[in-house]
């Protein structure tokens, strides 16, 4: 019978593989006894494998931060698909690692089949020699028993001759076991076996790692289809009536979108990066099996050859080697077309991050594009704001000729000026006017009660510079202090210190007052007359006991009208001085008033005081 050409038979060979999981070959491993050329068995190595899934994982998980910048409803679906096709990607990619290590196992198993060692010979000619000795026990206990019926008297020593084939079948059973023990413990520690299964364990251990792959690989060995992924896909949220409704936005909103969609950009070309690269990866390691499977269709094609001319034992060891060539075929075919299809999604996923970027590329520009309108318009408003300020102070220049009034003006239009300023550019920044109302309202509430004594200053400052208020170099006296008005500010006054017990003159120091003076009844606020140069002394005179107190008064008030016509030449009627008599304590005193300016009052009271003691001393 000629059998077929394995060239002929790769098509089906390959669908196949397509339709069969990577750890559950449709074909069986190679038969027992057949050697499996260790060349044409391994594509790649278990440290390349591991190091293909650590990347294809990496980038896997990787997509999470694609999924924290999705919240327009177009990016939500591609990420959906993205989702999906990198779910395929890490299944097929745990196909091929499973495929893999089941030809690396198969080369371990074939190696170990044809192992020349000294320990290896000797424990399979003993196993072959113990396997021998019981077929011949077996053998022979068969043949007792069918003498056991018709031994007739001599039964008793048949049945003492089983007996003791059956110890002995139980002794060469136990030497058998042992054997097959100590040949498994050999096998598993050989290095390309221990290799094989430590490779297949660090697989199930990734695949544990990768929700639903995990899952799936540890309940039934394979893993979960490529076109049914176990991860779901994020929900798109649903967007509330608020966030539907288009919302005024500030600037520092429009700044924040601008930085998102930057992050955005970011994200999208980095993982576009890591996904080209594990295509270029993938593309490169498939060149291996793909060169491997050429390899398996020439050798078939030649064993077709020595089929058409081989008969009986040969023609049976051909059958074996095409049994063993084509699980190979099976085996590359499932390591070479998870490669082919992961290829092929990665395209795709390309595509739709293509695609994805555009929209973000859109979205970046539309948020500069509306932040820089709102930076314009502010910019605008401020330039506005700014001129009117202008106009303000060249009218006041021009047309407010008197300084207190002139600096009045000034003042209130810087004052206006920053707050305009403040307001525009604080609404600029809100989102909501109702909240920025709020949060206005409950800072100045706070601020009221932090700086309730600055603000009531700030109010009495324009309480002193009012139509009545003093003015720079104004004399007044606050409390027991007297001085001439240096400067008013905002918050506080100061004042030059006059002396007020001998000459006129200052004492050196500034005193300072805060504005709120003007509200407080216990200090007091005394200001000098318009004009005025003069101010009204007091003095109390005891007066001796005497008959007739009406020439003292008499000779009192002369000498204080002399010494007002003397230093206060200019001095009118209501000015004059006054001399009052009163009783106090059973003794007479006399109250004395008089005038005096605020240049000559110690002389003035040291003139009175020269003529209370002339008055008064001939009555003593």
């Amino acid at each position: 019978m000629r059998l077929l050409a394995l060239g002929a038979c790769l098509p089906v060979l390959l669908n196949a593989a397509t339709a069969a999981p990577a750890s559950a070959p449709g074909g069986s491993a190679p038969r027992s006894g057949t050697a499996v050329r260790s060349d044409h068995v391994s594509i790649l190595t278990g440290g390349q494998v591991i190091r293909i899934l650590d990347d294809t994982v990496d980038w896997y998980r990787s997509l999470g931060t694609l999924q924290q910048d999705a919240t327009q409803p177009s990016d939500l679906l591609i990420l959906f698909a993205n989702r999906q096709i990198a779910d395929k990607v890490v299944s097929l990619a745990f196909d091929m690692a499973r495929a893999n290590a089941e030809l690396l196992s198969s080369e371990a198993s074939a190696a170990a089949a044809t192992d020349t060692s000294a320990e290896s010979q000797a424990l399979a000619r003993k196993q072959a020699q113990v396997a021998t000795e019981q077929q011949q026990v077996e053998q022979e206990i068969a043949a007792d028993r069918q003498q056991l019926p018709t031994a007739g008297k001599g039964r008793p020593e048949l049945a003492a001759k089983l007996a003791e084939l059956q110890g002995e079948l139980a002794m060469v059973n136990a030497r058998k076991n042992l054997l097959d023990t100590l040949t498994e413990f050999v096998q598993d520690n050989d290095p390309k076996a221990a290799n094989a299964n430590a490779l297949k364990r660090q697989i199930d251990v990734i695949a544990a790692t990768v929700p639903g792959v995990g899952v799936n690989a540890t309940a039934s060995g394979a893993p979960a289809p490529a076109s049914a992924p176990a991860t779901s896909a994020p929900a798109a949220t649903p967007l509330s009536p608020a966030a539907a409704a288009p919302a005024r936005r500030g600037i520092w909103d429009l700044a924040t979108e601008v930085i998102r969609q930057h992050n955005k950009l970011s994200s999208i070309d980095a993982i576009g990066e890591r996904t080209t690269a594990l295509a270029d990866t993938f593309h490169r390691i498939s060149t291996a099996p793909r060169d491997q499977l050429e390899a398996y269709s020439a050798q078939g094609n030649g064993l077709a050859a020595q089929a058409d001319h081989a008969t009986g034992e040969a023609l049976h060891a051909l059958r074996d080697q095409f049994d063993t060539l084509a699980w190979l075929v099976k085996q590359t075919s499932e390591i070479l077309l998870p490669l082919g299809k992961e290829q092929v999604l990665l395209q795709r996923y390309e595509r739709n991050l293509a695609s994805w970027r555009s929209a973000a590329q859109k979205q970046y520009h539309e948020a500069w594009s509306a932040l820089g309108v709102r930076l314009g318009i502010v910019a605008g408003i401020l330039v506005v704001v700014f001129a009117l300020g202008e106009v303000w102070r060249r009218a006041v220049i021009r047309y407010v000729h008197e300084a207190h009034r002139r600096y009045q003006m000034m003042l209130i239009r810087t004052i206006v000026l920053w707050t305009v300023v403040v307001v525009v550019i604080g609404l600029s920044f809100v989102t909501e006017l109702s909240t920025f109302a709020t949060f206005a309202g409950l800072l100045s509430a706070g601020l009221a009660v932090a700086m309730q004594s600055v603000l009531v200053s700030v109010v009495g400052y324009f309480f002193l510079i009012g139509k009545y208020g003093i003015r720079v170099g104004d004399r007044i006296q606050i409390g027991t202090v007297v001085g001439e008005v240096l400067d008013i500010g905002l918050v506080r006054l100061h004042l030059m210190e006059l002396n007020q017990q001998g000459p006129l003159g200052s004492t050196g120091r500034v005193v300072a007052f805060p504005n709120l003076i003007v509200f407080q009844t216990t200090g007091g606020l005394f200001k000098q007359s318009s004009g005025g140069e003069q101010v009204w002394h007091e003095t109390t005179v005891t007066l001796p006991a005497v008959a007739d107190y009406g020439p003292i008064k008499q000779q009192l008030l002369s000498a204080l009208q002399d010494i007002a016509r003397e230093f206060l030449p200019d001095a009118t009627a209501p000015d004059a001085p006054q001399v009052h008599m009163r009783l106090n304590a059973g003794h007479m005193e006399a109250l004395l008033r008089y005038p005096v300016s605020y240049r000559q009052a110690a002389d003035i009271d040291e003139r009175v005081a020269q003529a209370v003691l002339r008055i008064t001393a001939p009555q003593t």
